[in-house]
């Protein structure tokens, strides 16, 4: 019972966000509460709960002071070369800003640290989808697939769970993967490309001239890292469309919802209509602080590689590094408040849906559901797929990734696959290895705090994410199982 009702919870979930009947923050706790109660365990929905915040409360803590240090770094200046190289790159061609989203979001994912990519990568390409009205969800999708495969990184969290939970050596799993991870990557800049035609067969090829004001950099959104509140010298001006209605100046057609070859894409792409909010910072705003640039570098350097060397907990070090850059960068009250209020609406909204996801992973693990589930799944394996345990590690880590946390995953299901593969002459190194293929999935997961930081700079509704994503994840994942069992990996 707890099974069928584990999987009823989660697909009520997902099709009530994915049709947009419920937000996301209120199908996360008004449906595993509804649920608990099903189960019969309803007196204890304030336990599990509680239990759910307590896990979440670091990731929470890191998301809101990551948010306030990358936001900071984007006002003062940090990324406008950045920008500036993308913007030389793309040359406002639907095709390149797709691909180089891909790119981007590849090397930014570097750091093993999922919320710093989808923040870098919005702050850069959000005001190029939002002037030539292509679909943010295309960026979303592309930014979350490339996330999830540099995700497994040894230091980007899921190797080293497989590594601690099968007893094994990190760089054993990772380093024999890296080609099946390079077709994958490869997969994933294919993919942006396909879709990145289809935006340019739709919307066409313009100059940057025709996209940009003269003297303007675009970094952000209004309401996201980028807006200022301290001075009207940026929120006072908006970049205008030339031509008004969509045309651009050189015929650019309205983004419709509908309308193009686009297909799903198209139809997820309504956020980009919405460009009343949509502002610009031009290279002299206030907030840029030139004489700290490398001040602002180094600092940046140090936090990633204190994070990636685990020096501290990666929450006090983005405390220390938000409190550092502010002071140093605006060392008066006023102007530090007016920072932290620049960026409160992106640390509400994300901070609000990470704890509202502890109520779904809570009472899921409280329950005993997540478990029911994932034992339900182990035991229909047929017996004569003994010999291939890991292919059968690999399909499963897809929805299973998905549908869990990593802990839940790595800790839990994987040391039976890994047991029931030695059984039949399957070593453990090549279950962990497969173990790793549904990552691309799972970083669009309900589950996953940093997909809420990508949707929400994005400004995409995480039911048209979620519908757009899903099946392209899925085929980048079987790619990379694909390679994977071709090259004898696993």
């Amino acid at each position: 019972m707890l099974t069928i009702l584990g999987f009823t919870m989660i697909a009520t979930f997902l099709v009530l966000i994915m049709v947009k009947k419920m937000s996301p923050i209120a199908a996360l706790v008004l449906i595993p509460a509804l649920f608990c109660v099903f189960v019969g365990k309803g007196a204890r929905l304030g336990d599990y709960v509680i239990d759910g915040v307590t896990g979440l409360a670091p990731t929470a803590a890191m998301l809101m002071f990551a948010i306030v240090y990358f936001g900071v770094m984007i006002d003062v200046g940090l990324f406008d070369p950045i920008v500036r190289g993308i913007l030389r790159f793309c040359k406002a061609d639907p095709l390149r800003i797709v691909v180089g989203t891909a790119l981007l979001a590849a090397i930014v994912s570097l750091d093993g640290d999922g919320s710093t990519t989808f923040m870098i990568t919005v702050s850069a390409m959000y005001p190029l989808y939002k002037r030539l009205k292509m679909s943010l969800v295309v960026m979303t999708g592309v930014a979350a697939m490339a996330n999830g495969v540099m995700n497994t990184l040894p230091w980007g969290g899921p190797t080293a769970r497989a590594a601690t939970a099968l007893k094994l050596d990190a760089s054993d799993i990772f380093v024999p993967m890296v080609p099946a991870l390079a077709v994958g990557l490869l997969g994933v800049l294919a993919l942006a490309y396909v879709l990145g035609r289809r935006e340019r067969k739709r919307l066409g090829v313009l100059t940057l001239d025709e996209v940009l004001e003269p003297r303007e950099t675009v970094l952000v959104g209004a309401g996201g890292p980028g807006a200022d509140a301290a001075t009207g010298s940026a929120s006072g001006k908006r970049p205008a469309h030339s031509g008004g209605s969509g045309s651009a100046s050189g015929g650019l057609p309205a983004h419709g919802s509908g309308s193009g070859s686009m297909g799903d894409a198209d139809a997820d792409a309504d956020p980009a209509d919405e460009d009343d909010d949509f502002q610009g910072l031009d290279p002299h705003r206030a907030t840029l602080r030139p004489r700290l640039y490398w001040f602002n570098a180094l600092l940046t350097v140090t936090l990633l590689t204190a994070m990636i060397m685990e020096w501290l907990p990666i929450p006090v070090l983005f405390l220390l590094g938000a409190a550092l850059a502010l002071t140093v960068n605006f060392p008066h009250m006023p102007d530090q408040k007016a920072r932290l209020g620049a960026h409160a609406e992106n640390v509400l909204n994300v901070s609000g849906m990470v704890f509202a996801a502890a109520v779904f992973t809570g009472v899921l693990q409280g329950t005993g559901m997540v478990d029911h589930m994932a034992t339900w799944l182990v035991d229909n394996i047929p017996d004569g797929m003994g010999p291939h345990m890991a292919l059968v590690t690999g399909v499963l880590s897809i929805p299973l990734t998905y549908f869990m946390s990593n802990d839940g995953f790595y800790f839990g299901i994987l040391p039976v696959l890994a047991e029931a593969g030695q059984a039949h002459g399957v070593s453990s190194l090549e279950i962990a290895r497969a173990s790793l293929v549904g990552q691309p999935l799972h970083m669009s997961s309900p589950l996953v705090p940093a997909v809420y930081v990508l949707v929400g700079m994005a400004k995409v509704e995480f039911g048209d994410h979620t519908r757009f994503v899903v099946k392209w994840a899925a085929l980048t994942s079987l790619v990379v199982l694909g390679a994977g069992l071709l090259f004898g990996i696993v």
